[in-house]
């Protein structure tokens, strides 16, 4: 979103040892965490975060595919937190293995994905996973997909960290089919067209910033009440007159709170005129709950 301020403290750890040694650091020193992927999907205040936040990023981003031992059919993804999706989703199609497509243009991690069961063009994360691992209370875990917990933008590490638990994912392992790598790279090339010509890649933005209520589609909820294209004010905030699902920061000229109070117009006026209270997709850092 090209908003916000500084972090207190910031760290990206090489290791799962120094994510520990950094939670164990944050609990001693009596600091909240705040776990960051790509920060695709985060919109942080302009005054900052007065805490830790740790960053998985290049640092903690290897991937490795590996024959199915159970089955040659298959292949064996296993990547970090901080891989980038569309590494994940592109270089899987380039290995001829179908079913992460709908990765390759979503601009996160794979921790944040898992995250929030990150989906695109009727894939999600739950459909390719098989293993997660991840530290919870400073003990390295994994979770199969069952236990998992996964739902619609949301899974069992969102729901312990809104109850406050320090939980951070650190690496999923997925089973992929092999298929016909020309009809993969095909589709891929096909999403990507769709996508760019949908919605508002050149300007600043979260992506979609609110999840599909059930039985409705966000972009049509917020068109229908005539916010396609609106701004409260000039400061680069606006609904993207592409997608009515996006709001953009044009020229990355608006602040994080001319951003968070367009977000809350939006959802004010499109539950004054239909009834459907919006919930965001995207996630606030360093915000009061009165902001």
């Amino acid at each position: 979103m090209r908003t916000g301020g500084p972090a207190r403290f910031f760290a990206e750890p090489s290791s799962t040892q120094e994510i520990i040694e950094l939670l164990n650091y944050a609990e001693e020193a009596k600091l909240e965490v705040f776990i960051l992927g790509a920060g695709s999907n985060v919109i942080a205040s302009d005054e900052g975060f007065d805490g830790l936040v740790i960053r998985l990023s290049k640092n903690f981003s290897a991937l490795e595919i590996t024959e199915d031992p159970d089955d040659e059919n298959f292949m064996i993804i296993k990547a970090q937190a901080g891989c980038p999706l569309s590494r994940f989703g592109n270089e899987a199609a380039q290995e001829g293995l179908t079913g992460a497509q709908f990765a390759c243009g979503i601009p996160g991690s794979v921790g944040g994905g898992v995250f929030m069961n990150a989906g695109a063009y009727g894939g999600e994360i739950k459909d390719i996973a098989v293993e997660i691992e991840y530290i919870e209370d400073g003990k390295l875990k994994t979770a199969g997909k069952e236990e998992a917990e996964f739902g619609y933008r949301s899974s069992l590490w969102e729901r312990l960290a809104s109850q406050g638990h320090k939980v951070v994912i650190t690496g999923l392992k997925a089973r992929l089919a092999k298929g016909d790598k020309e009809e993969i790279l095909a589709q891929v090339a096909e999403l990507r067209n769709k996508r760019t010509n949908s919605q508002p890649l050149t300007v600043p933005s979260c992506g979609s910033t609110f999840k599909r209520p059930e039985g409705y589609f966000a972009g049509k909820l917020i068109e229908d009440s005539g916010l396609k294209g609106f701004a409260l004010d000039d400061s680069g905030a606006q609904v993207s007159p592409k997608h009515a699902g996006f709001v953009v920061n044009n020229g990355g000229t608006a602040s994080a709170s001319d951003v968070r109070k367009l977000i809350k117009y939006v959802q004010d006026k499109v539950y004054s005129d239909s009834g459907v209270r919006l919930q965001t997709e995207v996630r606030f850092l360093g915000f009061g709950e009165d902001e």
